[in-house]
């Protein structure tokens, strides 16, 4: 994130929390950043979306080590949650089974969306969105190729 950044002083704040959730109202937020957030801010989930590219606002708390989580526009509140960084690594012989959170891990740890991992991986977004949901799994092949796009990308899993 560059310095300068209007939304600097909340990466700085969340990287000061103890917390594995926090959640904060758009007027705290705006007294942590000393300005207004836009009014899309209020109106647009997507403003909101953990993106961490082209997004300024995003990549103040995925820096931080968060995720907006839960996003309440009524009430003006966000909660903002350190994603699972603890996952089972199961395999079968060599063959590491990749599964919900060990695919959500991978994209964490690499700052992807969902639409850029499928991206890497040559499958649809909505894929990816199942796997992370659980309601399928990858498929051995797809597992073997998950393994080396995550080993390129210096993703340790072990």
């Amino acid at each position: 994130m560059a310095q300068g950044n209007k939304y600097t002083p909340l990466l700085d704040y969340l990287q000061r929390a103890p917390q594995e959730e926090i959640t904060l109202t758009f007027g705290e937020i705006e007294a942590v950043i000393e300005d207004s957030l836009p009014p899309s801010a209020r109106t647009y989930r997507g403003w909101w979306s953990n993106r961490s590219q082209g997004s300024p606002q995003a990549a103040a708390w995925i820096g931080a080590g968060y995720h907006a989580a839960d996003l309440d526009l009524d009430a003006e509140r966000v909660t903002f949650r350190k994603p699972l960084r603890a996952y089972t690594v199961r395999r079968e012989g060599d063959i590491v089974l990749w599964d919900s959170d060990l695919v959500k891990a991978l994209r964490f740890q690499t700052g992807w969306s969902q639409a850029q991992l499928a991206d890497e991986l040559g499958v649809r977004q909505q894929t990816v969105s199942e796997w992370e949901t659980g309601v399928y799994a990858p498929s051995r092949a797809m597992c073997k190729f998950l393994s080396l796009v995550a080993e390129n990308a210096g993703f340790t899993y072990h």
